[in-house]
């Protein structure tokens, strides 16, 4: 898993961020590192020669870090191309939006690539992390399964911790809901910790993350029907308002 990794890169800060998380993944993994810039259809852009420049520092910055890279320049909108060249890779980086904004944390380039795409989509932190204590946003839904397959086999791999997070107003049901991801994350071999909260999710999350200083989170997202529906990525929006940790997305 994580053997190549797609980062989209637009010349933000938040899409370096994405960048140093891939290195720092890809030391881990001895991954290669597909780096992509998008310039868009519409609007002015960046000039073709300050797009080689991004990539190229790029480039540079892969190759100091004893990674194989490879970089790519395309024309189109960034969610479609990026979900297009995707396909090729296990896991998709990108910046995240919004740390200060109480709307549209993740930034609309991510939620679309969230919708479109079927590959794990990392929205990155401000500073890269080693994912060695990983939190799961659990909520029994089909789409959290996928997202606790994908942490089990990452810290079966890595030998990280995993936090098992549900909130619910009923403990009962909670033990019910939390009961076969044990057993998942039992026969990884995997060391877990379960938590089963009070409250609404995305604060439940948020209080276990900081209580444990998990350095990752892995969530399920929740996609209506069409292009243009709404996701809700396990209350990512609110989770993201309150941590600044690397978000693993499973579609």
């Amino acid at each position: 898993m994580f053997t190549r990794l797609l980062i989209g890169l637009d010349g933000s800060p938040s899409a370096d961020e994405a960048l140093e998380q891939a290195v720092m993944l890809g030391r881990r993994f001895n991954s290669k590192l597909v780096v992509a810039h998008i310039k868009e259809t519409h609007g002015l852009g960046r000039r073709a020669s300050d797009s080689g420049e991004l990539l190229q520092r790029a480039e540079e910055r892969v190759k100091d870090a004893g990674l194989r890279v490879k970089t790519i320049l395309q024309h189109g909108n960034p969610d479609t191309e990026l979900a297009a060249l995707a396909r090729d890779a296990d896991t998709i980086l990108v910046g995240r939006r919004g740390r200060s904004s109480q709307a549209d944390a993740l930034g609309k380039t991510v939620t679309s690539l969230i919708r479109i795409s079927d590959r794990c989509v990392i929205a990155c932190a401000s500073k890269p992390s080693p994912m060695n204590t990983c939190a799961i946003a659990y909520d029994g839904r089909e789409t959290a399964q996928r997202a606790l397959a994908l942490v089990a086999r990452f810290a079966s791999v890595t030998h990280s911790t995993v936090h098992l997070i549900h909130a619910t107003i009923d403990p009962a049901i909670g033990t019910m809901v939390v009961g076969g991801a044990e057993a998942v994350l039992s026969l990884e071999g995997v060391t877990f910790v379960t938590h089963i909260e009070h409250g609404t999710p995305g604060a439940a999350v948020a209080r276990v993350i900081e209580q444990t200083k998990c350095d990752a989170l892995f969530a399920g997202a929740h996609v209506g029907s069409g292009r243009k529906s709404d996701v809700t990525v396990s209350h990512a929006e609110e989770i993201l308002q309150h941590t600044d940790i690397p978000v693993a997305i499973q579609p």
